[in-house]
């Protein structure tokens, strides 16, 4: 497996073309807004090494997403000047993605990459809304002198954009108190009773999706920067996702957070599955 490419699941590149593809993969190894451990830059070249080892089959969906062409596009340098420039020089490199209606699949990378994305998939898509996943509620208005780290994010994306946050299980009192007042729906874990036609409802006809893995259950996903305990699992995860694939056009995800020195190494093994899951809950079942 060590001769293939280094590409998402070892696609050939003269194949998987940016012109031939469906899907454009965007590695962002950028941890520069980190907050508590770091080492998330290290996870979009983990999480493409691990999915060599995947097969490109998908039981649950009878079929290779990767048919559709999964172009692995060069890993964006990160900015030394600070979140908010590493926030810019990302929107400028989705942009054409999205203009050329590709279907953005980031790979981070600390929380504050999706800030970026999110904006120049927005720009593209009027009306667009974000499902954000995650432990925490990244909703500070400014966290250690940026209003453009991690812990803003969802703030930011949030001022151009509806969001509703899922699995949320921490926040400070600014945020319980900024969540309501700006309108935002929150479905805070465990989500045991699945309310996933409530969640799909809040959502308009185009979604992006911004996804740090430690919304899952840190016994399922150990390696992330900022760990918390409880959360969803995989089954119930592909299961929210899944529906949102079926209901609503996903137009482009990111996927953040993992810091694969904090776990084992099935933990890019899991995150890639994750990843090429949603490829398929989008070009396959999307409206």
């Amino acid at each position: 497996m060590t001769s293939l490419p280094f590409t998402f699941l070892g696609l050939n590149p003269a194949e998987h073309t940016l012109d031939r593809s469906a899907v454009v993969l965007l590695p962002v190894p950028y941890d520069g807004a980190a907050s508590y451990k770091a080492g998330a830059r290290e996870g979009p070249e983990a999480i493409i090494a691990a999915s060599r080892e995947m097969e490109d089959y998908d039981m649950e969906l009878a079929c290779e997403p990767c048919s559709a062409g999964i172009h692995t596009a060069p890993a964006l340098e990160p900015h030394q000047a600070g979140p908010q420039h590493m926030a810019e020089r990302v929107k400028k490199a989705v942009r054409p993605i999205a203009g050329a209606g590709k279907l953005l699949a980031l790979l981070g990378g600390d929380h504050s990459v999706s800030i970026g994305a999110a904006l120049a998939m927005a720009e593209a898509h009027p009306g667009l809304s974000v499902l954000y996943l995650d432990a925490h509620a990244d909703f500070r208005d400014a966290y250690q002198g940026t209003r453009w780290g991690h812990a803003s994010a969802a703030r930011r994306i949030a001022e151009a954009c509806p969001l509703t946050l899922v699995g949320v299980r921490s926040m400070a009192l600014e945020e319980a108190q900024a969540l309501p007042a700006k309108g935002v729906a929150v479905y805070p874990a465990p989500l045991t009773e699945e309310p996933w036609d409530a969640i799909i409802a809040t959502l308009t006809p185009r979604v992006y999706l911004s996804l740090d893995l430690d919304v899952l259950d840190p016994s399922l996903m150990p390696a992330v920067g900022t760990p918390e305990p409880g959360g969803l699992g995989w089954y119930q995860t592909l299961r929210l996702l899944r529906r949102v694939g079926e209901q609503r056009r996903i137009v482009g995800f990111d996927l953040v957070e993992l810091a694969p020195r904090e776990g084992p190494a099935s933990c890019a093994y899991t995150a890639a599955k994750l990843a090429y899951k949603l490829m398929g809950y989008a070009t396959l079942l999307g409206k």
